[in-house]
């Protein structure tokens, strides 16, 4: 629930206000509280429990397709790769992606690259499209202008370093994924 700080029910509000901004209804954004997922940039979440939320959350709303973070988790966030580490669980003797392909999902997951390439904002357009990847997203000026107003939503993270990343981080404008 985004409570590392004791922010939890502030934070949910401003990912509700972001949600809104980017075209998604709150109908549609399910915040998970649970204590044994904390909001903590340490924790590895524990794969199992994260691996059956998951697929849950999958058949429950037919969902066909999930976007992830890499083994890297982009930042080195043991919670974001613990997302990752999930989708690779072996569940029942299949591994969980497996069993998304069954449901019909699949599964995006965003490339983590180097301090440089991630800091270069639009200049790592060209290397992105050299480097082999399933899907590359490169956002006009507008859709970065939206990204940046949902980003802004979420006050009570806006520290410094955020703001330079909002400036110069290549993730605000470029994309590259891979399947799973």
């Amino acid at each position: 629930s985004g409570n590392y700080y004791n922010q939890g029910e502030t934070r949910k509000k401003e990912l509700e206000q972001s949600c809104f901004l980017l075209g998604i209804p709150a109908s549609d954004v399910t915040v998970v509280d649970h204590r044994d997922l904390p909001d903590n940039p340490a924790v590895e979440w524990d794969t199992e429990l994260l691996a059956a939320f998951v697929l849950k959350h999958i058949e429950a709303n037919n969902i066909n397709l999930v976007v992830t973070f890499d083994a890297g988790g982009v930042s080195g966030h043991a919670n974001h790769i613990s997302l990752y580490t999930a989708l690779r669980y072996k569940y029942c003797c299949f591994e969980i992606f497996i069993l998304f392909l069954c449901l019909g999902c699949r599964v995006l997951v965003l490339e983590s690259v180097n301090l440089f390439r991630k800091y270069i904002s639009v200049l790592d357009v060209p290397i992105s499209c050299l480097l082999p990847r399933d899907a590359l997203f490169i956002l006009t000026e507008e859709e970065t202008e939206q990204a940046r107003r949902a980003m802004r939503c979420h006050r009570s993270q806006l520290l410094w370093f955020r703001n330079i990343y909002m400036l110069f981080s290549r993730y605000m404008v470029i994309n590259s994924l891979r399947l799973l």
